[in-house]
């Protein structure tokens, strides 16, 4: 099963830096804004390494990678970066405020390494299908800093909490290192070389299967890169760095896990009528709809079609939909025959309501290709529903559609059983910090 690691990380000096001023989120959160702030908040900040800003006269020898790589050695030359020096596992925690709502959660795990493993082998398993390009950039940079900046976001099922309470004992008597970033979340983290704790928890893993939330595409670049240094080195090493990875590791029972929907905003459409959909899908769906003619009737009915979403989406089954003019509820019929419908898809795919809309609505009722879906041609997504609907209120959208998170125990059902979910179905919410904790495949 899972075989995870103590390791010496390299972290920042707190001597020299303050912690929020270097640490980043994860390269695929960071728009151009944020990387113009991150640059400007300190000489450095770890966005120099996580994702840098390329230039007209790169070349071969002078590029993004290229310089990453120079930053990492003259900050760990100069004192900027440090090795802890043994090796530990590290209690990570996030208290945050659920977007959109007033109530404080704390999400805790620990970081470690784990080994690399082929999806073929059982222990490591996927939800969601990668692009070639966000690959070919991780391993460019991988290649070249031989360095991994930020954690893997694994799942594992321990419902008696056997395996992390030591852990989080022991880290109750050690000072945290924390800091606060640009969403408000705080992160804390504390290291552990207790080597009884270690141990514990290493044997506590061996029996866990593992889930990626996210990080897929930076896991299947660890695959990759394990392989090109088993290639120049003519034999496999179990012991080698490139053949673990720095993840960070979570209990599904934990109480601070989140997963956000991703709402789809649909434009580009030749035509595209609210009746017409409506009744296309009639067969499968009940449509509610709550329309409005003015800006208080507007208010009135979004909060009316929030209501009942959210309610559905513990009772039943709910797609929302809004277009100029009106929110619509599409509920699945009790009498719909899923089974008919997508017969080339398994119960536990028919359960998700994202599958739903990408097949029922999306493809057959809009005509929107998955092709299409993955160029994103006509889709774009939100995570804050209020900015989907403003989408469409200002006319950049035609019709935007709404919908409840995933479970994390449908995540798990899902990917144990070999199956992967649509692009963009789950947003673990608060995202891992990048640079908190360093390994160096040295």
């Amino acid at each position: 099963m899972a075989e995870i690691f103590p390791f010496a990380a390299y972290r920042y000096n707190l001597d020299r830096v303050n912690l929020a001023d270097v640490i980043t989120q994860p390269y695929d959160k960071i728009t151009p804004a944020m990387q113009q702030h991150y640059g400007q908040a300190s000489p450095y900040n770890l966005i120099a390494v996580e994702k840098g800003q390329p230039s007209a006269t790169d070349s071969p020898a002078d590029n993004v990678y290229t310089r990453a790589e120079q930053a990492l050695s003259a900050w760990i030359r100069d004192g900027i970066l440090r090795r802890d020096p043994s090796p530990g596992i590290y209690v990570y925690s996030q208290e945050y405020t659920v977007p959109g709502a007033a109530d404080r959660r704390t999400r805790r795990g620990f970081i470690a390494l784990g080994r690399v493993e082929d999806y073929s082998a059982g222990v490591v398993f996927r939800h969601e299908q990668t692009l070639s390009g966000p690959k070919a950039d991780r391993l460019e940079l991988l290649r070249h800093t031989r360095t991994q900046t930020g954690q893997l976001f694994m799942l594992y099922a321990d419902p008696d909490r056997r395996i992390d309470t030591a852990l989080f004992r022991a880290s109750a008597a050690i000072k945290a290192v924390e800091a606060r970033d640009e969403y408000g979340v705080l992160h804390r983290l504390w290291p552990v070389f207790d080597p009884e704790v270690i141990g514990a928890v290493v044997r506590g893993m061996a029996q866990q299967k593992l889930v990626i939330a996210d990080g897929h595409h930076r896991y299947e670049t660890a695959i990759a890169y394990r392989n090109e240094c088993r290639a120049k080195s003519g034999h496999s090493d179990p012991n080698a760095p490139y053949e673990k990875a720095m993840m960070a590791f979570f209990n599904t029972e934990s109480p601070g896990l989140l997963i956000l929907p991703t709402h789809r905003v649909v434009a580009h459409l030749k035509e595209f009528e609210v009746e017409t959909l409506c009744r296309n899908v009639a067969g499968t769906f009940d449509a509610q709809s709550y329309s409005f003619s003015s800006g208080a009737a507007h208010t009135a009915a979004y909060a009316q079609f929030r209501r009942g979403l959210f309610t559905r989406g513990v009772e039943g089954r709910a797609i929302g939909m809004y277009a100029r003019g009106v929110f619509v509820l599409l509920v699945l019929r009790p009498d719909a025959d899923l089974a008919s419908e997508l017969p080339d898809l398994s119960p536990a795919q028919r359960g998700l309501d994202v599958v739903l809309l990408h097949r029922l609505l999306l493809e057959k009722a809009l005509g929107i290709t998955p092709e299409a879906v993955t160029a994103e041609k006509n889709i774009t997504y939100e995570r804050d529903m209020d900015s989907a609907v403003a989408e469409v209120d200002d006319g950049r959208a035609q019709v935007c559609f709404l919908l409840n998170p995933v479970s994390v125990e449908q995540v798990m059902k899902m990917a144990l059983a070999g199956e992967v979910l649509p692009q963009k179905s789950t947003d673990f919410y608060p995202k891992l910090l990048s640079g908190l904790t360093l390994y160096r495949l040295d």
